[in-house]
C-alpha cells in the first residue's frame, strides 16, 4: 500500500521559474522536476518560485505536507520512498547505471553549455537573463545584472565551458549529442519502450538547446540529429501537450 492510499495528502507543491524562452520553464532542472512527477502520478501544484526562498537556494524546490526539499535529483528520491514508486522500474542493474551516467553527462555537461549560451553570449544575455532584473529598482538594477553576471561567469568557469572559445565548447556538445544520439537510436526513449527517470532530464536539456529564441552554435549542432529532435518533439507533445512549442523537426527541415 502507498502513502497515498494508507494515508490521503494535500498535492505537492512545486516552485519553478515559469514558462519562458520558448520552454514549459526557463529551468532544464524544473522541467526535469515536473516531468518526474507526471510520471509518477503524484498530483502536484505549480507555484512561482525565488531560489533564495528553497532550502539549497534554487529552483525547483517542493514542499510537501509542509516538508520543503531542494534539488531535483532529491525530489525524486523524496516522491519514490514516499510515494511507493520506482520511476526505473523494470530495468535491470547495468540499464539503471546507463541511465544515472546518461543522466550525468546532461546535467555535468550540456546543461552548463546551455547557461553559458544564455549568460555567456551578450546578445543573448541581453534579450534572456538580463530581463530577470527588470523589476529591480533602477537605482541598483544594472549593478546588481552585472554581479549575477560575474558570479554566473565564474561559475560557468568552474563548471569547464567558460575555459573554451565557442569553437570549442560546440565541438564537445557534439560529442555528447552523438552518444546521446547513438544510445537512443531508434528507440522511443533512452531505456526503450517506457519512459524512466532519465528521460525528464534529457526533455529539460535537448527543449533548452533546441529552442529557437536563442541563436546558438550547439543549437544548429543539435538540429543534426534526427533522432534527438523527434524524440524532443514526441516527449514535448506527451508531457506538454498544451504548451506550444516550435517542433524541432520542423526547424531541421
Amino acid at each position: 500500500m502507498t502513502a497515498t492510499q494508507s494515508n490521503p495528502r494535500q498535492p505537492i507543491s512545486l516552485y519553478t521559474g515559469g514558462a519562458l524562452f520558448g520552454l514549459p520553464d526557463a529551468s532544464p532542472f524544473c522541467i526535469k522536476a515536473e516531468v518526474q512527477l507526471k510520471m509518477a502520478g503524484v498530483p502536484y501544484v505549480k507555484a512561482q518560485g525565488m531560489p533564495d526562498q528553497g532550502p539549497k537556494g534554487q529552483i525547483p524546490y517542493i514542499e510537501d505536507e509542509g516538508r520543503r526539499l531542494g534539488d531535483s535529483t532529491f525530489i525524486r528520491a523524496h516522491i519514490e520512498k514516499t510515494y511507493g514508486v520506482d520511476l526505473d522500474a523494470g530495468l535491470t542493474p547495468q540499464q539503471r547505471a546507463l541511465s544515472w551516467t546518461i543522466e550525468r553527462l546532461l546535467e555535468n555537461q550540456l546543461y552548463w553549455t546551455v547557461v553559458y549560451s544564455r549568460w555567456l553570449i551578450p546578445e543573448n544575455f541581453a534579450k534572456g537573463p538580463a530581463q530577470f532584473f527588470n523589476r529591480v529598482p533602477e537605482a541598483v538594477r544594472e549593478t546588481l545584472r552585472q554581479q549575477v553576471l560575474e558570479r554566473v561567469t565564474n561559475n560557468v568557469r568552474a563548471a569547464g565551458p567558460g575555459r573554451h572559445s565557442d569553437a570549442e565548447i560546440a565541438d564537445l556538445c557534439d560529442r555528447s549529442l552523438s552518444a546521446l544520439s547513438l544510445l537512443l537510436g531508434d528507440q522511443p526513449y533512452f531505456m526503450g519502450e517506457r519512459a524512466t527517470a532519465v528521460d525528464a532530464m534529457a526533455l529539460g536539456v535537448l527543449a533548452s538547446l533546441l529552442t529557437p529564441y536563442f541563436d546558438t552554435e550547439v543549437r544548429r549542432r543539435v538540429l543534426k540529429y534526427p533522432n534527438l529532435l523527434a524524440y524532443t518533439d514526441r516527449l514535448m507533445a506527451e508531457f506538454y501537450p498544451d504548451f506550444a512549442w516550435e517542433p524541432a523537426v520542423a526547424a531541421a527541415a
